[in-house]
């Protein structure tokens, strides 16, 4: 996996006129894996679905790891299928790494 990174700045003029990049960027990434780290420690990881204005995303055939206190445990994911992430508790989005060829340009560090 690789961390994406996606900036959302200035103002209604701004996000009109690069929308359709923006657009065609999320659009590559729909149906590729991706492991969301929240705010409260979970990681879920799934298929990319769709997202929102509110930066809500959905993820297809998702499973939740929780944080561990012990570094060595990675312990049994839960099996969750569809799940929606609020957007204002993702902290980091990565990508599986092979599919960021798809995305170069995009915010991506390899």
């Amino acid at each position: 996996y690789a961390t994406m990174i996606f900036f959302f700045w200035g103002g209604q003029s701004e996000l009109s006129s690069s929308s359709s990049r923006v657009r065609q960027k999320l659009e590559s990434l729909l149906n590729k894996n991706m492991r969301i780290r929240m705010t409260d420690g979970r990681t879920l990881v799934g298929l990319f679905l769709c997202t929102d204005r509110d930066c809500n995303v959905i993820l297809g055939s998702a499973q939740e790891f929780l944080k561990s206190s012990d570094s060595f445990s990675q312990g049994e994911p839960r099996v969750l299928g569809l799940a929606m992430i609020p957007g204002h508790h993702v902290v980091s989005i990565e990508v599986e790494s092979d599919t960021l060829a798809d995305t170069h340009g995009f915010g991506g560090s390899h």
